[in-house]
């Protein structure tokens, strides 16, 4: 098994938060630096992986905001690589785009999908599409990231005050910024209702404050 091979990105501007890792996966390394030369503009980490076993080596070690994965694979293809992937609680939600150069009939797309996939693209595909649907995932995933950061902190804030009921009341604010982070239970993300959320939470840490 290929250990997963890191390329270099973008540094990030002073002041904002870490590169998300973009998961690149196909045999091919030729495919795989057409994938890094598509991606690099977003300056996000891309992390290569040659192989579904490769893959799914990487994804025990760190976290992703969404993987690219090729479809026709010797040994684990990309749909048995997706299987496992959702089968996993760490990996069930990273959203996954399929790349392939075989089938394009829609019974094939259909699989994708039915493998956990939000996007199947056949190649050759359009490398401005590709990047702005990759950015998107990339977006979201910091967006959520920093939100967790967030109510982690103000959680923290009032968590030694000592007082039971504050510290209960701060615990029911966590949980509802919890609960849409986790979605409405078929993968789609209230994005109003967690800013909301974190909204509260912070306006109760506030009002502990100035109390």
């Amino acid at each position: 098994m290929s250990a997963p091979g890191y390329s270099d990105a973008v540094p990030s501007p002073p002041g904002e938060t870490a590169p998300a890792r973009i998961l690149l996966v196909d045999d091919r390394p030729e495919n795989l630096l057409a994938l890094e030369a598509i991606l690099v503009s977003l300056g996000q980490t891309l992390v290569r992986a040659s192989s579904g076993e490769a893959a799914l080596k990487a994804l025990l070690a760190d976290d992703y905001a969404v993987i690219l994965l090729d479809v026709q694979m010797p040994g684990m293809d990309g749909f048995e690589t997706a299987a496992h992937i959702k089968r996993r609680e760490r990996t069930k939600d990273i959203p996954i785009i399929f790349l392939t150069a075989i089938n394009r009939e829609p019974q094939h797309a259909f699989r994708g999908y039915s493998a956990g996939a939000v996007d199947y693209l056949a190649k050759p595909f359009d490398p401005w599409v590709l990047r702005a649907k990759v950015g998107v995932f990339v977006e979201l995933y910091r967006k959520n990231r920093q939100l967790r950061e967030q109510a982690a902190l103000l959680a923290g804030q009032v968590a030694g005050l000592g007082d039971p009921e504050v510290v209960e009341d701060v615990a029911r604010h966590v949980a509802e910024v919890e609960a849409h982070l986790d979605g409405d239970g078929d993968g789609v993300l209230n994005r109003e209702g967690l800013v909301a959320a974190v909204a509260a939470l912070r306006a109760r840490v506030e009002s502990l404050r100035s109390g």
